[in-house]
């Protein structure tokens, strides 16, 4: 029995001896992690923050370095729930989405298969143990060399939607099976896809087919994408209607196609404070609906998706650091508006012992929008910036702007958003950022990206607010970390 008095986190292999009283620590990096599971009662921010504040307490992270808290628990919760809701369909999960090699390994180990999109993700996969028969090359406009390596390695599923494709695989890959990509509908969706991929659904779908048969290609079968972020669970049935057109018009043509690739979209862990605009469960239900009224005559049908988002999203809370700030007073004082304020000059903020009526109080922090908060950009991500603890808790708040780190002045993760009086060195937080976050991540004007820290939290079924006992869920052997079972007695984090 091991006594903590808060929730524990992480644990990389290079933790400081004496951290939490961990006995089991790994001796070098080749050993399997040992990570504490968090057990969630109530509000799982408030694990989550008082996680990341153990974790900066012990000086596990290099200083003024942003982190992630990796917590892998959510991913393999997500698993068993799409298991759950999909029985039928295969996830194959979207390395592009975050290629953290945990998540990968984590994933590996529950079955799941995997979507990549480029020789590099490919490789990855591959380099975890996974078999070429658990990809599929879902980029339907791939480099030549790229293709020769699907070959080299055995990746035999592969996607297009051009008849230019179609010969450019032929002549490297006659073997390939190959997959249509269709277009879908995408006007619901934060990130549409519709503009670069898929083909329309009738003479172009069509004369595709016919120009498969005329390479001496397998058409395995027919994909599609509704965009990344859905917010619609009723385009999946439009998407898989016409698919199932696309069957037909196939065999037709004299091919047996078996596989539907229905895609992803699909919104992340639904927890507290970040519900999604509509719930996997919804999306869930559209599709075994649809695939019952359009595929039932299909036999030997496989259904797959390219889950992305729909793991890594809120498997990943980012921590980072003041490491700058100015106050900048306007020219009049009392209450204005944001967008009606002048600013004439910056205060010196250490001689402050009050932010004055008006001013703009300007963060600088160790991430920014050519780090993790490319997403704004990319991903049109909206971020919730959280003081993870301040000294001031008076509950007053000020206009602030949050910039990143480097010179460039579009480097601004928040504008006018409302934050406590933070001083240099103190701490703030954004959950829900594991997906296309660190995967586009890049050290422009040498600043590193952002570390992770891994754990593994499980939902407790008492949730009274009583001490519980925590059992670890059966893992597979081969998963990349072993859990151990921690009782604790749960405090409100009040801050």
């Amino acid at each position: 029995m091991v006594d903590v008095e808060a929730p524990i986190g992480l644990i990389q292999a290079d933790l400081p001896e004496d951290y939490l009283g961990f006995e089991d620590k790994p001796e070098n990096d080749e050993e399997t992690p040992t990570l504490a599971a968090i057990p969630l009662k109530g509000n799982r921010h408030d694990h989550l923050r008082s996680t990341l504040k153990h974790v900066i307490k012990a000086g596990v992270m290099k200083e003024e370095h942003a982190f992630f808290l990796v917590d892998l628990g959510s991913v393999y919760r997500q698993h068993h729930l799409f298991k759950q809701e999909l029985p039928d369909v295969t996830p194959f999960y979207a390395v592009k989405c975050n290629p953290d090699p945990m998540i990968l390994r984590c994933l590996a180990s529950l079955g799941a298969n995997f979507d990549c999109a480029s020789r590099a993700e490919i490789e990855a996969v591959l380099g975890i143990g996974v078999t070429p028969e658990r990809i599929i090359y879902a980029n339907p406009c791939k480099p030549a060399s790229h293709i020769r390596y699907a070959k080299e390695v055995g990746v035999t599923l592969m996607t297009f939607d051009s008849a230019e494709e179609l010969r450019k695989i032929a002549g490297i890959y006659p073997e390939a099976s190959v997959v249509l990509r269709i277009l879908a509908d995408d006007s619901k969706s934060a990130c549409r896809l519709g503009l670069k991929f898929g083909a329309v659904v009738g003479k172009q779908t069509t004369s595709l087919i016919e120009a498969c048969k005329a390479t001496g290609l397998n058409l395995a079968g027919v994909s599609f994408h509704v965009g990344s972020g859905c917010t619609d669970a009723a385009v999946y049935d439009d998407a898989i209607a016409k698919a199932r057109q696309v069957f037909r018009d196939a065999e037709a043509y004299g091919f047996a196609p078996t596989v539907l690739d229905v895609g992803g979209g699909f919104p992340g862990e639904a927890v507290a404070g970040r519900t999604p605009k509509v719930r996997f469960e919804s999306i869930a239900n559209s599709i075994r609906d649809a695939v019952a009224n359009h595929f039932s005559d299909v036999s030997g049908l496989r259904l797959i998706a390219e889950p992305g988002r729909y793991y890594a999203a809120n498997a990943m809370t980012l921590a980072l650091s003041v490491i700058a700030k100015r106050v900048v007073a306007p020219e009049t004082s009392g209450d204005i508006s944001p967008s009606e304020t002048t600013f004439q000059g910056m205060l010196d903020a250490d001689e402050l012992e009050t932010i004055p009526a008006g001013a703009m109080v300007n963060y600088f922090v160790n991430d920014g929008v050519y780090g993790s908060f490319n997403c704004i950009i990319f991903d049109h991500a909206d971020v919730e910036l959280q003081p993870l603890n301040y000294k001031k808790a008076t509950g007053k708040k000020y206009n602030s702007t949050v910039w990143g780190p480097t010179c460039d002045s579009i480097d601004c993760v928040a504008k006018s958003c409302q934050l406590p009086d933070l001083d240099v060195g103190e701490w703030l937080y954004v959950a829900g950022m594991g997906a296309y976050t660190g995967a586009a991540a890049s050290t422009f004007n040498g600043f590193a990206k952002a570390d992770f820290i891994y754990a593994f939290s499980a939902y407790v079924p008492d949730q009274s607010g009583d001490s519980a006992e925590f059992q670890p869920p059966a893992l597979p052997d081969d998963f990349p970390l072993e859990v151990l079972n921690l009782p604790w007695q749960y405090e409100a984090d009040s801050n």
